[in-house]
């Protein structure tokens, strides 16, 4: 299927996306909440069986070790973390975890990992999946069902930034399973056409527009990923900090940019003749027609409407993010 009409099932039906981007890291114990409630920016404590949340983990200085997904499971938790991270996680884990009772499991081979994004989402997992009508779940939350006798978990996640899941299906029946949800509308997409909508979302990815340099607030991920309400977690010094002294103020924000060229991600953004930031994420919108981007830039330059020069020709004007509302 050509890219057109892949983009059209994104962004007015569903298709079939790819999640190797990401890693699973599994943990047991009865004490795992109680650790990545220490960990981890977000209120993991009050997560139930069947919930999560998405979140950062921050080293003592702010800066972000990964973004990650927590889904609380019955007897278990499921983090998704970007997979170049995924061994850096683990050893981060590993030195936390003292007298807790907390184990790092092993489900490597067991289940085959898919995704499923666009608006009607949520229909072709109630047309394909016994008992899928449970897929009508909040945000970060689980919901069990079977196909062809195998077991099936998905988890409303929105990686996109539109209604999405994460299937999490055994793998003897993983390619069965993607041939039905492509017989019943849900195409498998170009990793290339996802990236344009998560760009249009105005969603930050960590590698390309996060690292270990970031803190949260400078990517503005703070309303999904932060909990201004929970307890002590390392690096919630320098937030606060940040939030109540500097009154949220970051020397650099993450700003949608249209672009009136072509350019890569690390072109040099230039104001008043000195370079103020970088280009991090770049695409062709098709629903503008133009060259958009996400990219970094001084914080007294962040305003909409703010007109940068590209380092080596054309402009760059800071846009009101996201680009292209979801359905």
């Amino acid at each position: 299927m050509d890219e057109d009409n892949i983009y059209a099932a994104l962004r007015r039906g569903a298709a079939q996306t790819d999640r190797s981007a990401l890693a699973r890291i599994v943990l047991g114990g009865a004490d795992r909440r109680v650790l990545l409630q220490g960990l981890l920016t977000n209120d993991v404590g009050a997560l139930g069986p069947g919930s999560g949340c998405y979140a950062a983990w921050l080293t003592p200085q702010g800066r972000m070790i990964a973004d990650l997904v927590v889904l609380e499971l019955t007897d278990r938790a499921l983090l998704l973390v970007p997979a170049p991270r995924r061994d850096a996680v683990i050893a981060h884990i590993e030195a936390s975890i003292f007298s807790e009772d907390v184990t790092l499991e092993d489900e490597a081979g067991l289940y085959e990992h898919l995704g499923l994004d666009g608006p009607r989402s949520t229909e072709m997992i109630e047309r394909v999946l016994a008992g899928g009508q449970a897929a009508r779940v909040p945000l970060y939350a689980t919901a069990a069902a079977t196909f062809r006798g195998a077991t099936v978990l998905a988890a409303r996640t929105d990686w996109l930034g539109i209604p999405g899941y994460d299937l999490f299906v055994e793998v003897p029946a993983a390619a069965a399973l993607s041939d039905a949800l492509t017989a019943a509308g849900a195409p498998v997409a170009d990793p290339a056409v996802a990236e344009i909508v998560r760009i249009e979302s105005g969603r930050p990815r960590f590698g390309p527009d996060m690292d270990e340099h970031t803190i949260p607030l400078e990517a503005g991920i703070e309303d999904r990923a932060i909990s201004f309400t929970k307890g002590c977690y390392v690096g919630q010094e320098v937030i606060v900090r940040v939030l109540h002294r500097g009154g949220g103020r970051v020397a650099r924000k993450l700003v949608g940019l249209i672009l009136d060229r072509d350019a890569p991600p690390g072109t040099p953004l230039v104001a008043n003749d000195r370079e103020t930031g970088r280009l991090t994420s770049v695409g062709r919108s098709p629903a503008l027609g133009r060259v958009i981007a996400l990219g970094y830039v001084g914080r007294d330059l962040a305003e909409p409407g703010t007109r940068l020069d590209l380092s080596g020709g054309g402009s760059a004007v800071v846009t009101k993010l996201p680009f292209v509302q979801a359905s």
